[in-house]
C-alpha cells in the first residue's frame, strides 16, 4: 500500500519487514458475540498484568457482590481486582497460568443471583454511549476512574491503562492510537466488538485523549476488516477521530510497527511509544474505558475468541475473568477428536497448555485449539544461515543469533544483539526452513537475561 492510497496520514500504511501467515478467521469472525451463562466458581489470580500483584482484601467465607473490589494494586504498575459475580470467597489458594507460573489467587464461588444474558451484554457493551460528556471530566478524574476499575490491555500485553492515560508534564503526548489491527491469525476479539460495539469505543478514546490531552486521534483497522471500519467510521461521524485503514500483514497490530505505519515515526530502541508523543490502547481496551468512566464499572468480564478447527463450534464469548477455560471449552461444544495443541491466545504469540481448569485472566484475549494437520512439521535441522528470519523480524534483529546465544546461555552475547528488544512475535519461527523454534529460544534467553539482573 503507498502513500497515495494511505491519505491523510504521514505514514505509507505498513512497515518494513513482516510476514504474511494464513489469517484463519473466517472460523469465527461472523459469529456474534454469546453472553456464557455464569459459572459456579471463579478463580482471579491476583497478577493479571505487567508489574506488580494486587493484595487481597477479603477473607474467606466473605460475601462479596458482583464488581466488588477484591484485591487492591498498590504499586504504581499494578491494578485492582473486582469479582465478576455475586458469591462467597472460598479461599486464597494458588493457580497455574499457560505461561507456566504459579500465583496466588482468589477462589470464589457464585451465591444468589447473577446478572446474565441480554441485561449483562448491555451493561458491559450495549446502551448509549455519549460522544459530548468528556469535557465534564478532569483528566485526573479520567486516570482516577479507569485506576480503579483495574483495567489493563486486552490485546494480550496486560500493561495497567491507568500509567498510560496518567497526566505527565515530563511526556506530552500528542496522539492517541487506538489498535484495532488484530493481526494474529484466527482471533476475532477484537472484531466482533469493533463491528458490534462501536459506541463505547469511541467515547472510550473521546475519554482516553481527554487524560492524556491528545489533540488528534485515531483508530487503526487493517483492511481486512471491512465491517469493522464501516462500523467505526460510522459511529466516529460527528467527532474529531480518524480512521486509519492499514496494509493487512503481521505484525501490524505491534504497536512500534504501527507507529511507523501510520505516523512514520521511530519509537527509539527501548523506548515506549510517549517517547514520540504517543499514547495506544486495544479497541477492547478503550471499550472498557468508557465503560469504567461513564458507567463507573470496573473490569470484570471480557470477550474472547474461542477458534481453531479443533473447536466444535468456534465461538466469540463474553465471558467472566476467572471462568475456568475447560467450562469455555464445553460451551463450544468440546475439542473435535483430532484436536493436537490447545494455545491460550494465537498461534504466534500464545502458549501452549493442556490443563483446563486454569482461568481466563484480563490477558485472555482467545484460545485456538490446533489440530494434528495443523502441526504438521518436519524435524528441526542446522540453520543453513539462510537470512529469512532477519528479513521478516519487524524489529531489525538477528533472530538466529539470539535463539543460538540463548542456547548456549550466552547471556552478554544475547544482550549485544538486543534480545531485550524482540517482543516475541513469531514470524522468525514462522518462516525458518529450518524448522528451529527462535522463538521459543529467545523467550528462553529473555527470561535468563532478567533472572541474572536479579542476582
Amino acid at each position: 500500500m503507498g502513500s497515495i492510497q494511505f491519505k491523510g496520514f504521514p505514514g505509507k500504511g505498513s512497515f518494513p519487514h513482516g510476514i504474511h501467515p494464513p489469517e484463519n478467521k473466517e472460523l469465527s469472525s461472523n459469529v456474534p458475540i454469546e453472553v456464557m451463562p455464569p459459572p459456579e466458581r471463579v478463580v482471579l489470580p491476583l497478577l493479571q498484568n505487567i508489574g506488580a500483584p494486587c493484595e487481597p482484601i477479603v477473607k474467606p467465607k466473605q460475601e462479596v457482590a458482583w464488581g466488588e473490589t477484591i484485591g487492591v494494586g498498590k504499586a504504581f504498575v499494578s491494578a485492582n481486582l473486582h469479582s465478576p459475580i455475586n458469591g462467597v470467597v472460598e479461599k486464597i489458594g494458588v493457580c497455574t497460568l499457560p505461561n507456566g507460573r504459579h500465583l496466588p489467587a482468589i477462589y470464589i464461588k457464585a451465591k444468589g443471583d447473577q446478572v446474565v444474558g441480554q441485561a449483562l451484554y448491555d451493561d458491559v457493551l450495549g446502551g448509549h454511549w455519549p460522544k459530548d460528556c468528556p469535557i465534564i471530566y478532569y483528566p485526573t478524574s479520567i486516570a482516577k476512574l479507569i485506576h480503579e476499575a483495574g483495567i489493563v490491555g486486552l490485546g494480550g500485553a496486560a500493561f495497567p491503562t491507568h500509567v498510560k492515560v496518567r497526566p505527565d508534564d515530563t511526556k506530552m503526548i500528542d496522539t492517541l492510537m487506538v489498535n484495532g489491527c488484530e493481526c494474529e491469525p484466527y482471533l476475532t476479539t477484537d472484531y466482533r466488538v469493533m463491528v458490534e460495539a462501536p459506541g463505547p469505543i469511541i467515547a472510550g478514546a473521546l475519554h482516553a485523549a481527554r487524560a492524556v490531552a491528545a489533540k488528534e486521534i485515531i483508530i487503526c483497522i487493517e483492511d481486512n476488516k471491512p465491517e469493522a471500519i464501516a462500523s467505526l467510521r460510522a459511529e466516529a461521524k460527528g467527532t474529531v477521530i480518524k480512521i486509519a485503514v492499514l496494509k493487512t500483514k503481521y505484525p501490524q497490530g505491534s504497536e512500534k510497527q504501527l507507529i511507523k505505519a501510520v505516523l512514520d515515526l521511530e519509537v527509539p530502541l527501548g523506548g515506549l511509544p510517549a517517547d514520540v508523543g504517543v499514547a495506544m490502547s486495544n479497541v477492547a481496551t478503550i471499550a472498557a474505558v468508557a465503560r469504567s468512566v461513564i458507567r463507573e464499572k470496573p473490569l470484570t468480564h471480557r470477550v474472547i475468541s474461542v477458534t481453531g478447527r479443533g473447536i466444535a463450534q468456534p465461538k466469540n464469548l463474553l465471558v467472566p475473568i476467572g471462568i475456568s477455560m475447560g467450562e469455555v471449552f464445553n460451551f463450544c461444544g468440546g475439542l473435535t477428536p483430532d484436536a493436537a495443541r490447545i494455545v491460550a491466545g494465537g498461534p504466534m504469540m500464545g502458549f501452549s497448555f493442556s490443563n483446563l481448569d486454569m482461568p481466563v485472566t484480563k490477558g485472555t484475549s482467545g484460545l485456538t485449539v490446533l489440530t494434528h494437520s495443523d502441526l504438521r512439521r518436519e524435524r528441526e535441522t542446522n540453520c543453513v544461515r539462510c537470512g529469512r528470519c532477519v528479513d521478516v523480524c519487524p524489529m531489525r534483529l538477528v533472530p538466529t543469533k539470539l535463539a543460538m546465544a540463548s542456547r548456549h546461555g550466552k547471556l552478554a552475547l544475547a544482550q549485544q544483539y538486543n534480545i531485550l528488544a524482540c517482543f516475541e512475535c513469531g514470524s522468525c519461527t514462522y518462516i525458518c526452513p529450518a524448522h528451529i523454534k527462535l522463538v521459543q529460544l529467545i523467550r528462553m534467553g529473555k527470561a535468563m537475561v532478567v533472572a541474572s539482573r536479579k542476582k
